[in-house]
């Protein structure tokens, strides 16, 4: 939800309301809010939440420790205490509880990898958003010709990195869905572009009873695999290699799809879901989850500017609304189809086949 502005007092009209004086801060806010983006993945890129991390550090040795110029060392920190992301007192410097929990790459928790690609993939390209509003084209790795993922997957540094960032961008949704969805009704479970396994290992977690596994690209395997033995479920979860526009879908009670049906435009959209419906013995439940947009188009403001990374990132990509996803999951044949709010900008579509 957007911030309003700042507003100075006025006396009350006649008709008993307060109106404000006209300010440009909010406006401000909005156009500069780049400088504060850069600050906070910079400072990802620098290690500072992973250094301090390892405890308070007052300014020189830390400043040294990161190895900063000196010239703007000190503004550099202070901004990130203005920011929120970062304590100072006595002129000590420390994590707040959130970066603590969040920007340690150390922690489970972590959700730096979605920074750390913002800052060496996103930032650079959403500087032609306005070309891409124009010609309708990407702007990324695939600019001048071929596929972002064939871009991606082709060098293991890069797609390291984005699959911690998906890790990242999915962390908290996949905690709701172990919570909100009634798990205790199904024996197994694929997650669908399952990168490096962040929402099967959080089902998994939360539920012992429950077998399963990710669907990816066979590059994805021993990322998967990795990640998956580093939270000691590897007896339960296994990686499944294939494409799904290729190959058949695994088969499982439940079949989940997240961040997965924006990268596609919309006959691949309802392709996709045809095949989650094929996959599915009757009976079983597919879950769509995304940033999805508010059916007025009014409030999530996230949802709408993934929209426009989509744009940027793939040739027909969008976001879309709840009531969009629950009209194509019924074409595919989904009945009882619903829409859940998870956290933060992302709900899920439940449909049974």
């Amino acid at each position: 939800m957007a911030r309003t502005p700042a507003t100075s007092q006025q006396a009350p009209r006649a008709d008993h309301t307060v109106e404000s004086e006209p300010s440009p801060e909010y406006i401000l806010q909005v156009a500069m809010g780049f400088w504060a983006s850069k600050t906070l993945l910079s400072a990802v890129e620098l290690q500072v939440f992973a250094h301090l991390a390892r405890g308070p550090q007052s300014a020189q040795p830390l400043i040294a420790a990161l190895g900063l110029h000196p010239r703007s060392a000190l503004d550099f920190l202070d901004a990130l205490v203005a920011l929120n992301v970062l304590n100072r007192a006595d002129g000590v410097y420390s994590n707040t509880r959130d970066a603590d929990l969040f920007l340690d790459p150390a922690r489970p928790s972590y959700v730096g990898g979605l920074l750390e690609m913002a800052n060496s993939r996103l930032y650079p390209f959403w500087g032609s958003l306005t070309e891409a509003l124009r010609t309708g084209a990407p702007q990324n790795e695939s600019r001048h010709g071929g596929n972002v993922f064939e871009a991606l997957y082709s060098d293991e540094t890069r797609l390291r990195t984005f699959l911690r960032a998906m890790s990242g961008v999915s962390l908290g949704a996949a905690r709701a869905i172990a919570q909100q969805f009634p798990w205790q009704n199904h024996r197994t479970f694929v997650d669908l572009g399952a990168a490096q396994g962040a929402l099967p290992v959080q089902i998994a977690l939360a539920h012992p009873h429950l077998s399963g596994g990710g669907f990816d690209l066979p590059a994805v395997r021993p990322v998967f695999e990795e990640y998956v033995a580093s939270q000691g479920l590897q007896d339960r979860l296994r990686f499944y290699a294939g494409n799904f526009f290729d190959d058949p879908c695994p088969s499982a009670d439940v079949l989940v799809m997240g961040h997965i049906l924006h990268d596609w435009d919309l006959d691949q959209k309802r392709m996709l879901l045809r095949k989650c419906h094929d996959a599915l013995p009757p009976g079983g439940c597919l879950i769509v989850y995304d940033a999805m947009i508010d059916d007025e188009r009014r409030h999530n403001a996230f949802g709408l500017l993934m929209s426009l990374n989509m744009l940027i990132e793939t040739p027909g990509g969008f976001d879309y609304t709840g009531g969009q996803c629950i009209e194509w999951m019924r074409e595919a044949g989904f009945t009882q189809v619903r829409v859940e709010r998870l956290v933060g900008p992302d709900s899920m579509a439940i449909g049974i086949k």
